[in-house]
């Protein structure tokens, strides 16, 4: 997912969002997605949720026990609209955390020559970084001489993927993934792409299948009783504070956990909205969902009560905080259904999916 524009934390530059994108939220800043981040899952620091503290699991993806076999050469219609020829993936590069996510998940992790800021996870992280995703070098691309090229709609400078293009480079974009029935989706077009379609039949319905054993561990609940949870997007050092909406990319996710966007069900249509005393009293949240680097970013739990108008919720005054790591809670891919069972995990800490 991508967010909007603002510097990110810890100094870095942050790229204009998790996504998302929020393609409805441009995606994470360049450290949240990027739809960002790159981070672990560790606890919140300042304080103590009501939310479970399991142990984080490893950043790893995890990459299909059969072997791809691609088939190329390949012709597929790009996002925007280019008829694109793809003729080898010995040298892969994806633009965004999310596309090496599904490309290493995909079994084809040794053909990847570079990576987006946001791979954060410890099969990419030695890759030499090549983009911000929305401040792709395309010099730095090129002076590693790939074979295909992918990108999403936010991709850019537009510049950029233009040079790489002139530059007789295959170079695929993909529709970015706003809601969790897009997994499959995208994971078929980038398998498309790279001529290992049987292999992205067979990731697509590992996916599928994990995703529903995990809406199957949620608890039953009263019609009614389902919890409000709003998505706050956070960035203390830049003093941004927003309220998600439906737009955001996170009531699909929501809702599959069982959940109600808070936001969206108080009428914010758009994407976000700055965060107000007033809103979050209409929008009523039994708790709350951030971003891992977000909540560091303002305190920790007792830093984020101090928000004016968390404190009055029902979420701030039980301190019922959920904290996902930014670089997969919006990336709709092939981990889904690990971000998916936290977010149970925590929701529901008396009768939620284990890990």
């Amino acid at each position: 997912m991508r967010f909007p524009q603002y510097p990110a934390v810890s100094g870095r530059r942050a790229a204009r969002p998790r996504t998302a994108r929020l393609g409805v939220l441009a995606g994470a800043v360049a450290l949240a997605m990027t739809l960002g981040g790159c981070g672990g899952t560790d606890a919140p620091a300042g304080g103590t949720s009501k939310a479970a503290k399991a142990a984080p699991a490893a950043d790893r993806v995890e990459p299909l026990a059969t072997t791809p076999k691609p088939q190329l050469p390949v012709t597929v219609e790009s996002a925007d609209g280019t008829e694109v020829t793809v003729s080898s993936a010995d040298r892969i590069v994806p633009l965004t955390g999310s596309l090496s996510e599904i490309v290493f998940t995909l079994g084809l992790g040794e053909q990847v020559v570079a990576r987006d800021i946001t791979a954060t996870f410890e099969q990419a992280e030695k890759l030499p970084v090549v983009t911000r995703a929305h401040d792709v070098s395309a010099e730095s691309v090129l002076s590693l001489r790939p074979t295909v090229v992918l990108a999403d709609t936010t991709t850019g400078p537009t510049e950029a993927i233009g040079q790489i293009r002139d530059a007789g480079v295959p170079l695929v974009v993909v529709e970015p993934a706003k809601e969790l029935a897009d997994v499959g989706r995208r994971i078929d077009t980038v398998a498309a792409a790279l001529g290992v379609t049987p292999s992205g039949d067979e990731l697509k319905a590992r996916t599928e299948s994990r995703i529903e054993a995990v809406r199957k561990t949620i608890p039953a609940r009263e019609e009614g009783a389902a919890p409000r949870v709003a998505f706050l997007y956070l960035r203390g050092s830049a003093s941004v504070y927003l309220l998600g909406g439906q737009e955001s990319g996170a009531s699909s996710l929501l809702e599959a956990a069982g959940a109600v966007d808070a936001g969206k069900a108080s009428g914010l249509k758009k994407d976000f909205t700055a965060i107000t005393a007033e809103a979050l009293a209409k929008a009523a949240p039994d708790a709350i969902l951030v971003m891992t680097k977000g909540l560091d970013s303002v305190g920790g739990v007792d830093g984020l009560v101090k928000i004016p108008g968390i404190a009055e919720t029902p979420a701030g005054m039980d301190r019922r905080i959920v904290s996902v790591d930014d670089g997969v809670l919006l990336n709709y891919g092939p981990r889904t259904d690990r971000v998916l069972a936290e977010l149970v995990e925590q929701l529901y800490p008396e009768g939620g999916a284990g890990r």
